[in-house]
């Protein structure tokens, strides 16, 4: 497998995330918009749909928060590396960057100093899984602060409600999450499984089990609605990963995905690399 193929994979799956959303995503908000019967919320969600179209018809990005540099790569068993991966992809979140795609975000989390081009110490992040097969897919999913400034952590008590948990501080948070939101939800593991499960959970589509779709009926509930202003619709789906846990703990994690739930992949082979 060649670098240099990584290289513009990542370049052109972190450009292509930046402009056009998934069609999962964009049917998701057009059947919230049906659904809905605030005229407020109404309005907002054919802002954001009349936003995707411009963004994609215009190829700019659709958001002015580029977000985080954060890549799933899934790497075949049969797959030959002979090179740095996490430096190739650095290399293609800066190429990207430096098309003005991204806007530089990266900075010192104490000096606050920004290296300009998205890479740094631990950026950009990397979700490894090893998988069958002998290809390599990297799916791009920038993320930006507003909701990942509103995801939070607890570490309950086993008698606890994780559920009441969750919905508490939705309530207090959601609305500065850029709603209607994606919820992604980690239980069980430790501290930092739980975490890393929520982050998983978002990557992937809404789950469609009966305490996901509970939970999402519970959210929309609260009324709160589309950025914050009231509405049926304050979130879009709810996904849910567990881990086995110590009987004396209940970690549970959630991680928030604003409406603009952007990702792309591209698969790379031996012989060159394709959008997916």
């Amino acid at each position: 497998m060649r670098r240099p193929d990584v290289v513009e994979a990542t370049e052109a799956v972190l450009c292509r995330a930046q402009i056009s959303l998934p069609g999962w995503v964009v049917r998701s908000i057009e059947s919230a918009l049906r659904r809905e019967r605030n005229e407020i919320a109404r309005y907002h969600l054919e802002a954001i749909l009349n936003n995707i179209r411009i963004a994609e018809s215009d190829a700019r990005p659709v958001c002015q928060d580029t977000g985080l540099p954060v890549f799933r790569v899934e790497i075949g068993e049969r797959c030959s590396l002979d090179f740095d991966l996490w430096e190739a992809i650095a290399e293609g979140v800066r190429m990207a960057t430096g098309k003005g795609m991204l806007r530089p975000n990266v900075v010192d989390p104490l000096s606050r100093s920004n290296t300009g081009d998205n890479t740094g110490p631990g950026m950009p992040c990397l979700i490894v899984d090893h998988v069958t097969g002998e290809s390599l897919r990297i799916t791009a999913f920038p993320k930006g602060a507003g909701s990942e400034n509103m995801s939070f952590l607890g570490m309950l008590n086993p008698a606890d409600d994780p559920f009441e948990y969750i919905l508490k501080n939705l309530e207090e948070r959601v609305s500065n999450a850029c709603p209607p939101v994606f919820v992604g939800i980690g239980m069980g593991g430790t501290f930092d499984q739980a975490a890393a499960l929520a982050k998983r959970a978002i990557m992937g589509v809404p789950g469609e089990s009966e305490e996901e779709l509970l939970l999402l009926e519970r959210i929309n509930g609260l009324g709160i609605g589309p950025m914050g202003l009231g509405g049926d619709t304050t979130a879009l789906g709810v996904r849910i990963e567990r881990a086995f846990c110590h009987t004396a703990s209940l970690p549970v994690a959630v991680n928030l995905q604003c409406w603009a739930n952007r990702r792309a992949t591209a698969r790379v082979t031996e012989d060159g690399w394709s959008i997916e």
